[in-house]
């Protein structure tokens, strides 16, 4: 039953979140490796994975190069995108999280030690700080994934990118990675608490080089970027680029 599946989801995600999120945080603190402590977000990610019964496709995965810093750009259904990433996308990388999410009590603290860049779009100086501060890390070496919706999509299709993300790529030099995320919506909408067993299609897309990209083309890449994932995404979560707007307009809207 779908209550029972929701509850033994969210007995999980407590109990995960509490168990690996202390793990983590000692791992960093006696060790000093946060590579490893990734490896406990890439366990938590699987653990609520397979709680809600959500299975995931993985399409592309010759197409990495963990050798090689990039910022992976994905379009972002439902919390589950980040299960997914987090246990699927097999190489070290980093989030580029909203700040609220650095409040949880144990995750937060278990994020900012692993190294993830939290990033405050309520004000702007601390926003832009924060993407310096990610296109640093990325051009010593260290992928971040990025959200370029900068939300999820209350009805799972693909909506306008903010800018902040693809400065970001701009800024580090490195490759941005798409991919491409379908499913996810309709295992857990935005606003919803009921969880539906399913399959999430995640496709990683070719590496788009942003070497010869200045800030004022940044429109341009980030029509290349959102094409790149639509075009792996079914017709209704692909929506068309005169109906959503590939691009936000606003300038308040750049992060």
């Amino acid at each position: 039953m779908r209550w029972v599946r929701t509850a033994t989801f969210y007995v999980m995600l407590l109990v995960s979140t509490v168990l690996l999120g202390l793990t983590a945080i000692a791992i960093v603190l006696i060790t000093h490796r946060s590579d490893w402590a990734h490896l406990c977000g890439r366990l938590w990610g699987n653990l609520n994975l397979r709680a809600a019964g959500v299975s995931v496709d993985v399409h592309g995965l010759e197409r990495l190069n963990p050798q090689r810093p990039v910022v992976y750009a994905a379009n972002h259904q439902s919390w589950f995108d980040i299960f997914a990433i987090l246990g699927k996308l097999p190489v070290q990388f980093r989030w580029l999280a909203k700040e609220e999410l650095f409040r949880i009590p144990i995750l937060g603290h278990a994020m900012r030690l692993i190294g993830y860049v939290p990033i405050d779009r309520s004000d702007r100086k601390k926003a832009f700080q924060s993407l310096d501060e990610a296109s640093r890390r990325v051009r010593e070496g260290t992928s971040i994934v990025i959200f370029p919706e900068g939300t999820r999509s209350r009805d799972g299709v693909l909506q306008p990118f903010k800018k902040g993300g693809i400065i970001l790529a701009i800024q580090s030099g490195q490759p941005i990675v798409p991919i491409a995320l379908s499913g996810s919506h309709k295992i857990l909408s935005k606003g919803s608490r009921w969880v539906r067993p399913g399959r999430i299609r995640m496709t990683i897309g070719d590496p788009i080089d942003t070497a010869g990209f200045s800030l004022q083309d940044r429109d341009r890449l980030i029509e290349m970027v959102r094409e790149a994932i639509r075009r792996h995404l079914t017709q209704r979560e692909g929506g068309s680029l005169e109906e959503t707007g590939s691009v936000a307009q606003d300038r308040s809207a750049a992060l």
